[in-house]
């Protein structure tokens, strides 16, 4: 799977960067894909690894419906962005679109291509789905302030309209580990810890110099910070001083002595990359670790499925949430869940009620569950105490990753309350890039351009 982006470090935007501009394009009228037949459905999605599962839910609830429910995915993302829009102008759109949570939806319902759900969003339904991400999808109050400017993707958008109803949800800074390799290493259970995650990487390496290491797709700028040093400073520091590392504070930012410290810790793992880390894709280092180059993978949620299409089966992999130091502020953080897709009304569906019965049917429990197994992801929808037993010990430990309090967890999305206005972590990661894998800066050197990096942001927003 190819990983949302942006520059700027609002992750509940990532979905608008794979939409393309689609000011000016509305919907034309006519009937959807799926003809006058109204007893059918036609649903589309970028995720080719969902199109197994929702076909299987899709059987069932003709069963209980007696409505079809045709599904097809058009990938990778651009094409399905191209796709849309030309179905948009042709007035051929399906009934059901997944969208990209939180950034896709919001640009599609501006351009009047998406219907406002948010009359129907309620009660069971939104109650059966996680509560930290019920209200992805929702124009909210920030999300309408963020609208107003006509350059805005989403401008045109009104406050409490909602364009899509979660579907799935993930977090980043998931490692997965070979557990074949592990096995050669000595290894037989997941680091406790940084400091036994430093050791299992180092006795992996030990045993094999080329494919001991760790992958990561350091070729994007921000998933060396994103994904490993910010979680990773947030366990060593708390959430308080963690976010001065981002302030104006000189007593507190990047090149304090906190600053320094983890800094630091993220260094330590410069022995261990695989070979051309920084030169890798996200795919391309998720490939490299399902063809064994790698021991160790930095991912997402998400990254299960895509190393299941490479050749991966759950069962070869050890999955768990990037450890915390031993003696850090959280030893036990854990890491918050972002919605990542979401399930999206065309404006032009000819059979919108039923359209709406089967996206609420998807948020049943147990639909929700069997999902999840075939598409190897984790569902918006709370599976309940039976989750593990349900989902098998891979999925399980995804999704135990999120359990914490809202002092222990780190959260993604939270990212523009404490850093200066107009921060891209792009410029960040670069910094970071030259300190480990490249080597060509010192940990002192890389914090003083973090702190001049910092400065000049809160400069420009004075």
């Amino acid at each position: 799977m190819r990983i949302p982006f942006t520059r700027n470090v609002r992750l509940a935007a990532v979905a608008a960067a794979t939409a393309l501009s689609l000011t000016g394009l509305s919907a034309c009228g006519g009937s959807s894909g799926s003809g006058g037949d109204a007893k059918s459905l036609e649903m589309w999605t970028f995720k080719q690894s969902h199109v197994g599962a929702l076909r299987d839910a899709a059987a069932e609830f003709k069963k209980q419906t007696g409505i079809t429910v045709k599904v097809e995915a058009y990938t990778p993302d651009d094409a399905y962005t191209t796709k849309v829009q030309s179905a948009a102008k042709t007035g051929d759109l399906p009934d059901v679109l997944e969208v990209h949570s939180d950034g896709e939806d919001r640009t599609l319902g501006a351009a009047g291509i998406l219907s406002d759900l948010s009359g129907d969003f309620k009660g069971d339904w939104a109650g059966r789905i996680q509560q930290s991400v019920q209200q992805s999808g929702l124009v909210t109050a920030q999300r309408f302030k963020d609208s107003q400017p006509t350059t805005a993707k989403d401008h045109g958008i009104k406050e409490g309209q909602r364009f899509s109803v979660p579907l799935t949800v993930g977090t980043f800074g998931i490692v997965y580990a070979n557990k074949k390799m592990l096995a050669e290493a000595g290894i037989n259970k997941a680091p406790a810890d940084w400091e036994e995650f430093l050791a299992a990487l180092k006795a992996t390496k030990a045993k094999n110099g080329t494919t001991g290491g760790l992958a990561l797709g350091l070729k994007v700028q921000s998933t060396g910070l994103n994904w490993v040093l910010q979680p990773l400073a947030f366990s060593q520091l708390g959430q308080s001083a963690y976010e001065s590392l981002f302030g104006k504070d000189k007593n507190a930012d990047f090149a304090s002595p906190n600053g320094l410290k983890v800094l630091g810790m993220y260094n330590a793992l410069t022995p261990y990359w695989m070979p051309g880390a920084q030169t890798l894709t996200i795919d391309q280092a998720d490939q490299a670790f399902a063809q064994g180059k790698a021991a160790f993978d930095v991912g997402g949620t998400f990254t299960l499925a895509f190393l299941q299409q490479n050749g991966m089966k759950p069962d070869d992999v050890l999955a768990f949430g990037l450890p915390s130091p031993k003696d850090g502020a959280i030893p036990h953080r854990a890491l918050g869940p972002l919605a990542l897709t979401g399930l999206s009304l065309t404006a032009t569906s000819e059979k919108p009620d039923n359209a709406k019965k089967w996206m609420e049917f998807l948020s049943q429990q147990k639909v929700a569950a069997q999902f999840a197994k075939a598409a190897s992801d984790v569902p918006a929808t709370e599976l309940g105490a039976d989750a593990a037993t349900v989902l098998g010990p891979t999925l399980s430990a995804l999704v135990d990753s999120f359990k914490g309090t809202p002092r222990t967890t780190y959260d993604p999305s939270r990212g523009n309350e404490f850093r200066a206005p107009g921060y891209e972590q792009d410029d960040a990661g670069a910094i970071l890039a030259d300190l480990t894998p490249l080597r060509q800066q010192s940990v002192e050197a890389t914090a003083k351009k973090l702190r001049e990096l910092n400065a000049s942001y809160w400069a420009a927003a004075q």
